[in-house]
């Protein structure tokens, strides 16, 4: 049997790895734009980039120059020292979202669990008696990350099976429920934290005005504003961040206090912020909290060559176009009565389906030679690299109209 097979690697895999992955039974051994390679030489579209991290598609030449040129510059020292490429990626950050300081970290969990912490300190925080100010809601279907501050701000039982008791001082309430919220609110609320698309949730938009109404609850209560960006960041949505989608009845922007980001943030490498506005960023004094690999140079240089890329291509607007162009060829396909409804923004779409499981879809679709993804049962997700070339799309959206076929 070949070393490099789909066979012999999974095989090792499984006899060197933990099991804590679905996995797709491919093994990829190279990827170009929006296409990979498995070790038996098949190829594939790729129309979810890698949980949506590789936004400017597999091995860009910018982002590979960005990475080379650093790393024969200045691997780490360290945050004990000044970077470049820090400031640079943060820079792109106070230019595309608002006026905030960044922290940097490795992934969208970690984000998270410093935005948590980071609202807890600014509210005062609580005793082991639970007194003070220190609670966190999220909402239901949401997703934040699984380290244990994370999962217990994900109201998912299955994801929080085996793993209680949970970080206390968390509650959910119903995404779109502004009834419910209100209610829940009390005088420990420290943060709500939310997403401005629920992604792993199925792909669900709030109701246009409910962003606006969890800020003027906030801003009544003294609670800090977390949007948990991960998934809708970097251009994802058609805009530079998700929640720029949303709008006060005055026009102006509905803005968090703090904004999350990971996986489409460094392109495909390991890279996530904490992004705060600058009250709250004077909080995080030395010894409050830390990451010692976060923002290395090699990683923000690429970020950053992420926003050179975003912005001197204007893919923000060829996200929300090529969204629009899925949109319109699903409902010619074959099989479109097989597709109960479409949501999402830009090249964030969750097509779900009348049958109860979508991988069926998501194997017939790999035999096919097209990636796609599932979650909540039955809702395909498609997120792909921003810049997907035309001829790509026009080749995939058959496949997946054929491989609807599987339900």
């Amino acid at each position: 049997m070949s070393t490099t097979s789909n066979a012999s690697l999974i095989a090792r895999h499984n006899a060197a790895l933990t099991p804590n992955y679905g996995k797709l039974p491919a093994a990829i051994v190279s990827g170009s734009g929006s296409r990979l390679t498995d070790a038996d030489g098949k190829t594939y579209i790729d129309l979810f980039a890698g949980f949506g991290g590789t936004i400017l598609g597999h091995c860009h030449p910018a982002l590979v120059h960005a990475l080379s040129a650093q790393a024969n510059t200045l691997w780490t020292v360290g945050n004990q020292f000044y970077s470049e490429p820090q400031i640079r990626l943060a820079e792109h950050l106070k230019a595309k979202a608002f006026d905030g300081r960044a922290f940097f970290c490795h992934s969208g969990a970690e984000a998270n669990e410093a935005a948590i912490k980071l609202a807890r300190l600014a509210a005062g925080g609580g005793d082991n008696e639970g007194h003070g100010k220190y609670k966190i809601i999220s909402f239901l279907k949401g997703f934040h990350g699984r380290t244990l501050g994370a999962l217990s701000a994900t109201p998912t039982p299955a994801y929080q099976k085996g793993f209680t008791p949970l970080t206390p001082g968390f509650l959910a309430v119903p995404y779109n429920d502004l009834a419910a919220l209100k209610a829940a609110i009390d005088e420990h609320t420290a943060g709500i934290l939310m997403e401005p698309i629920q992604g792993e949730g199925g792909v669900h938009l709030p109701d246009p005005a409910f962003p606006a109404q969890v800020r003027k609850l906030c801003d009544e209560n003294n609670i800090t504003l977390i949007f948990d960006e991960v998934w809708t960041g970097c251009g994802r949505t058609g805009h530079y961040f998700g929640h720029q989608l949303y709008r006060h009845p005055d026009g102006s922007p509905v803005l968090p206090d703090i904004l999350t980001l990971g996986k489409a943030l460094g392109g495909g490498i390991p890279t996530a912020c904490m992004f705060a506005i600058p009250r709250l960023a004077a909080l995080l004094q030395p010894g409050t909290h830390g990451c010692t690999l976060g923002g290395n140079p090699i990683c923000a240089a690429v970020a950053a060559a992420v926003f050179d890329v975003l912005e001197k291509e204007n893919l923000c607007d060829q996200a929300a176009e090529k969204g629009r162009k899925i949109r319109a060829a699903l409902t010619g396909f074959k099989n479109a009565a097989k597709i109960k409804d479409v949501r999402g923004a830009g090249l964030m779409l969750g097509i779900q389906l009348h049958a109860p499981d979508a991988a069926p879809v998501v194997a017939a679709a790999l035999a096919l030679g097209l990636v796609i993804n599932a979650t909540s049962k039955n809702v395909l997700r498609l997120a792909p690299a921003l810049n997907i070339p035309d001829e790509d799309l026009d080749q995939a959206l058959p496949l997946l109209d054929q491989a609807l076929a599987a339900v």
